[in-house]
């Protein structure tokens, strides 16, 4: 699963990153996303890479109800390309939803700590995600939300969580984006795990806790000592 995680790029800088042309109104970098919120993806739309806002929690096109998008922050990667939910965007609406790290909690001596996981190396995570447009028939308005797919978690995140984002490497990025690229075996082999190696899981301060809380301190680590052993280091 994954239910919160950090922003830290701005709109332009994600543009710049993925090759593409920022369309947003919000300047981006958040470090306390929580679902129903809006985000910044990067999709491909009318022959063009664009960064573009999307609400956290995907509504298909068919659904009566906007409600049902805050139970679609998530798709689960082994049956994607089946739901009905989610089948048809996973065949023509995928997007890279960017992150600087994403948020799991581990339960140590009665607490429940924080825990941030980002690349080792600084770069961006590129969640594999999937969007759509959703028009509310009360008001014509036009939603345009996503959800991040997840896997079964790598040995280095299984203490935290069984489940993690899908984070495409770079070589993955333009068949991920591109609309007509169907091959569903293919696109479904991107959806495993990371390597271990790649990423890093650290404590950080419980304030993330609250999503009204934000700022670039929500990724700073912490010293904790009940916490730390208990994250496999693969370097």
């Amino acid at each position: 699963m994954c239910g919160r995680f950090a922003q830290s790029l701005t709109a332009e800088q994600i543009a710049r990153y993925f090759g593409a042309e920022p369309r947003v109104d919000d300047a981006g970098s958040h470090y306390n996303v929580a679902p129903t919120q809006n985000i910044l993806a990067v999709i491909e739309e009318d022959g063009q890479r664009i960064v573009t806002t999307a609400r956290w929690g995907l509504i298909p096109p068919w659904a009566d109800n906007p409600q049902i998008g805050s139970r679609m922050i998530n798709a689960r990667g082994e049956t994607v390309a089946e739901k009905p939910a989610f089948r048809a965007a996973f065949r023509r609406q995928r997007c890279i939803i960017p992150a600087a790290a994403f948020y799991e909690w581990k339960t140590v001596g009665g607490r429940k700590i924080p825990h941030a996981i980002a690349r080792r190396d600084g770069k961006p995570l590129a969640f594999a995600g999937l969007w759509s447009d959703w028009r509310d028939p009360a008001t014509g308005e036009t939603i345009r939300t996503a959800t991040i797919i997840t896997t079964s978690a790598n040995e280095a995140l299984a203490a935290l969580h069984d489940r993690m984002p899908v984070i495409l490497p770079e070589e993955s990025w333009d068949a991920w984006l591109d609309p007509g690229f169907d091959n569903v075996d293919a696109l479904r082999s991107m959806l495993g795990p990371s390597p271990a190696e790649d990423l890093r899981a650290y404590p950080v301060s419980p304030r993330v806790n609250s999503v009204s809380n934000d700022g670039p301190d929500l990724l700073s680590a912490i010293q904790d000592a009940s916490a730390t052993p208990q994250i496999a280091d693969h370097r």
